[in-house]
Parts: structure tokens; C-alpha cells; sequence
């Protein structure tokens, strides 16, 4: 069921029509309607209690979301986080009911809705569209790899979230969060200010408690950046670690699918969901012996002592507030008992932008072409070049605020044969792993690097893009090693995150350091839907 669907005959049976701003927003009025929600800031294990307990259901807690979308996404602050709702949700919760009663809960997933971002395949009634008028009535034929994952750990697949079109790889002036089929997501922190992407709307559903959990992807960034910006806790992992199979891709070299959550310990439980080879991406051969089907295990509020730390400055000195933000965190570390080496330095990380760039490029074309040829002839486009056609005959509704400059760019790539693209592959690597990260790690004995994962909320802009004033993403997106973004207080009224990245398939202990860090913390607080940044 897509959005304006779901709206016109609704849950509830409302016939509003989505507003473009609400009316609380134009007026400056605030949403006050957290107090009184149920299922506010609960957790997995929360939400398992209570079906155990008899207090809820799993169709009682889908019912519950199902009213808070809504009521906040589509009315009220209207954050235009979710693009469509899954019409068989609450037909799957009574078979799940009915299961728990006679066998007993499958795990910790059981009966617990999950919103999955929209360029993840389900072969159901939903569509899977990266946002993109020009797939819109698109259905893969198979469930993508996570999906049938969290299918198997007995989740609600609740629907589908807006992103940033095409995982915010179509324009060098794009607005994270917008899409051709959703709008501009907006950030429920601060209404005017932008959630940043791609996986936008799934940090933002997770913030404003319209479900516990998503799932996002991240090539660079669309995972710890929306984290960060909507104050919860996003999983980046180490590339392999996780099937993209029936994922629409940007490169195959660092994108990934990764948990997003409000604790530490709910996305440990939905990456253990998510993990296991696939023959239909073979990058996961390589996780074998490294994955884990429980991450919960590694979680350990005294995670932090004896820890080695290093503090990588370059990613500090974009703003005195989050500088004092993070010398706090760095502060509670070492009161947790971790060592912190102070400074450390990537020596090469300075050098990848240009060959990241290239790299996406190349690998873009390639397989964003090998996927939209295996979804076969009900394709709406079959290729990127379609695409661009398709863009430029509906220029109103793809591109009234900015272009298509990096398809443009992709198209006139060759083939991932071609010398630049391998040189500017092994290149970043060999940066970025052997002499980088892994370099720097073995230098000073660390057991993660600890950098701010970027700054608070920047105002939407739709005639300028984006204007981040600050990141640390690139070299564990790069090196396709995992990167962890905790919150580590606000500015303003905004979240702000702290990011432990690591190795390759050191998630059991960035998610012990992430965790240790959060329970000393408690930086997490819900959002208030404020229309702008209260000074």
C-alpha cells in the first residue's frame, strides 16, 4: 500500500490527503503527544515482555504503530519518513500470534515490526523503489537476503521508508532525504532541519518511535549520518558481513545493509539477524567463521575498561560545541577505565576521495544495470540509461530541485575492466586497510578509533543541497570495515553522535565499546518535533 493510499483509506479510515507542511508546523506549534504513547522508547526486550506477559500482541503493538504513523508521519509534524505500508502487516502478526501461543516465540525478533528502507526487495505487495518515480509498481521476484532474514527471525515487515533517492547517488547538489516518490523527510528533532541520508527515513522512524527498530544501507555515511543526526544508535558493518543480494546497489566495493535503533542492544539483536552467507553475494564467503547469530552477547556495561582508544583529531575543530561534547565523552571513557591514545592519525586518509568517487562511479553502472536486468521484462526502466531518460521526460516531479549529475557521470563510465577503475579500487584499499586503518591500529595496539560521527542538523536547503559541516564515515566506508555512531548529547536541541570504527569483523567489540559507552551516558532522549531549533 503506498503513502498517499494508506492515507486516503487509512488504518484508521481517515480520507486527509498529506499535507505538504502540517498545520502545527506552520503555526510553530509543538506535538505533545509522547507522554501518552505506549510504546514509547520501548525496547525489544521491553516489547518480548510484554507479549510474554500477555500485555500486548504482536498485532496489538503493529496496531499501535500503525496509528503513530499516521498520526505523526502523515499528520502532525508530517515527517514524511515512510513511503508505503505492508497491507498484509496485520494479517502476518495473527500467524505469528497464533505460532507464539502453540510453539513459543522464535527469538527475540518474533512479532516485532520492523520498517525496512526502501531500496530493499520484498517480493510482496510493497514495492521496493530507491525512491525513484521510475520504479514506482516495482516488486522484485524473491525477497532480498535480509528480508527473507528477518521473514525467518518472525519480524513484521511494517513498510517501506523514504531515503534519499537512489541512496543519495543522483545529484552532487541533492537534499538528503528527498525523493521523487516521498518528498523531503524531515528531521523530528527540528522540523526545518534535514534528517540527513540516505537511510533518512529510517532514522527518523526509529527517532520518533514509530517502530523499535529499521534497517538501513550505507556505501558512505547513510548509515551512521542519519544516526547521528536523529539521535539513535546505526550499525555499519564490515562489508560481507551482510548479503546486499536484492538490494538496489550503488558499489558492490562498500555498500552494505546495517541495523538502526534506539540502544545499543537492539541493534546487536538485528544485526545477529541479518548475518550469514549467501551464495548470491559472494563477498559473504569471506564472513564465515567471523559472523555471529547473537550479538547480545558481547554487550558489557563495563565494555570500556582496559580499552585502547584512539582519538582521531582530524575529525574534530568543525564546531567548538561538538568539541565540547566529545571531550566530554572522551572524559567518561576514561573514567569507564579505557586508555585513550590522543591523538592518532590515518596517515593515508587524506588521499581516497578522488578514487572513492571513481570507484562508485564504475561500479554504479555496472550493477545498478545487473539489477534492474534480473528484475526482468516488468522493469519499469532496464537500465541506467533508461533511467536518465525516464528523469529528464518527467523533469517536474524527479528533478525540481536538482539534477542527475552523477548518473550522467556513471553512464559515460566503461566497463569495471577498465584501468582506472581497477587502479582507483586497489588503490583505496590498500589506503585505507593495510596502510590505514589496519596500519594505525597496529601502531598503537587499538581496539577501536573514536572520532565525532558529525555535527548537529543542518537547516533543509532545496535550492543549495546539503551542507554538512562535518563527518567521520570515509575510511572505515572505504575500507568496508565497521563503523558504530552512538549519541553523545546535543547542540541546541540536537542530537549529536560519537562513532567507534574498527578493523575488519571487529563488531563484538565495537558493539562492547558502544555499548559501555551508552550505559555510562544516556545521552538518548526522544525528539519534540520543535518547527525550528529553539535559541
Amino acid at each position: 500500500m503506498e503513502r498517499r493510499e494508506f492515507l486516503r483509506v487509512g488504518f484508521l479510515g481517515s480520507v486527509m490527503a498529506f499535507p505538504a507542511m502540517s498545520r502545527a508546523a506552520k503555526s510553530g506549534a509543538t506535538y505533545a503527544g509522547n507522554d501518552s504513547f505506549e510504546l514509547q522508547e520501548i525496547t525489544l526486550a521491553g516489547l518480548q515482555q510484554g507479549m510474554k506477559m500477555g500485555r500486548f500482541t504482536a498485532h496489538s503493538v503493529t496496531e499501535s504503530y500503525l496509528r503513530r504513523i499516521e498520526q505523526l508521519d502523515a499528520q502532525g509534524p508530517a515527517l514524511r519518513s515512510i513511503l508505503e505500508i505492508n497491507p498484509d502487516a496485520l494479517a502476518i502478526t495473527d500467524e505469528l500470534d497464533r505460532e507464539r501461543r502453540a510453539k513459543g516465540p522464535r527469538g527475540p525478533l518474533h512479532g516485532i515490526p520492523v520498517l525496512i528502507k526502501d531500496n530493499i526487495g520484498t517480493a510482496d505487495r510493497m514495492t521496493t523503489t530507491a525512491g525513484s518515480l521510475a520504479l514506482e509498481g516495482s516488486i522484485p521476484p524473491r525477497d532480498s537476503f535480509v528480508a527473507a532474514k528477518l521473514r525467518e527471525a518472525g519480524a513484521v515487515l511494517l513498510g517501506k521508508t523514504n531515503l534519499s533517492e537512489w541512496a543519495n547517488f543522483r545529484s552532487e547538489h541533492s537534499s538528503s532525504g528527498w525523493s521523487g516518490r516521498g518528498g523531503q523527510c524531515r528531521n523530528p528533532y527540528a522540523l526545518d532541519r534535514n534528517p540527513c541520508g540516505s537511510s533518512s527515513g529510517s532514522g527518523v522512524a526509529v527517532a520518533a518511535n514509530l517502530a523499535a527498530v529499521s534497517l538501513g544501507t550505507e556505501t558512505d555515511g547513510s548509515i551512521v549520518c542519519p544516526s547521528n543526526a536523529n539521535g539513535i544508535v546505526g550499525i555499519k558493518p564490515t562489508l560481507g558481513l551482510v548479503s546486499r543480494a536484492g538490494i538496489i546497489p550503488i558499489a558492490h566495493s562498500q555498500d552494505t545493509a546495517g541495523p538502526m535503533a534506539r540502544t545499543v542492544a537492539d541493534a546487536a539483536v538485528l544485526l545477529g539477524a541479518l548475518t550469514g552467507v549467501d551464495p548470491k553475494d559472494p563477498t559473504t564467503v569471506t564472513s564465515a567463521g567471523h559472523f555471529h547469530a547473537d550479538y547480545s552477547r558481547f554487550l558489557d556495561p563495563k565494555g570500556l575498561r582496559g580499552a585502547r582508544l584512539g582519538v582521531a583529531r582530524k575529525y574534530f575543530g568543525f564546531l567548538p560545541e561538538v568539541d565540547k561534547l566529545m571531550e566530554n565523552a572522551l572524559e567518561e571513557m576514561k573514567r569507564q577505565g579505557a586508555e585513550l591514545i590522543d591523538p592518532v592519525e590515518i596517515p593515508t586518509e587524506k588521499d581516497f576521495g578522488e578514487n572513492e568517487l571513481a570507484v562508485l562511479l564504475y561500479e554504479f553502472k555496472d550493477d545498478l544495470n545487473a539489477y534492474l536486468e534480473a528484475l526482468g521484462p516488468r522493469a519499469p526502466v532496464r537500465s541506467l540509461a533508461e533511467a536518465i531518460e525516464f528523469n529528464e521526460k518527467h523533469r517536474d516531479r524527479e528533478m525540481p530541485y536538482f539534477g542527475q549529475e552523477l548518473f550522467i557521470k556513471a553512464e559515460a563510465k566503461g566497463p569495471l575492466s577498465s584501468q582506472e577503475y581497477l587502479d582507483a579500487l586497489k588503490k583505496n584499499r590498500t589506503l585505507l586497510r593495510e596502510q590505514g586503518i589496519d596500519a594505525t591500529m597496529d601502531k598503537h595496539r587499538l581496539d577501536a578509533i573514536v572520532a565525532p560521527t558529525g555535527g548537529p542538523a543542518w537547516v533543509t536547503d532545496l535550492v543549495n543541497g546539503d551542507h554538512s559541516s562535518g563527518g567521520s564515515s570515509g575510511p572505515a566506508a572505504v575500507a568496508g570495515y565497521p563503523n558504530i555512531s552512538v549519541p553523545a548529547g546535543f547542540v541546541r536541541g540536537l542530537p549529536v553522535g560519537i562513532s567507534f570504527f574498527g578493523r575488519a569483523w571487529s563488531e563484538p567489540t565495537l558493539i562492547r565499546l558502544a555499548y559501555a559507552f551508552e550505559q555510562a551516558t544516556h545521552h538518548r532522549q526522544p525528539p519534540r518535533f520543535l518547527p525550528t531549533v529553539e535559541l
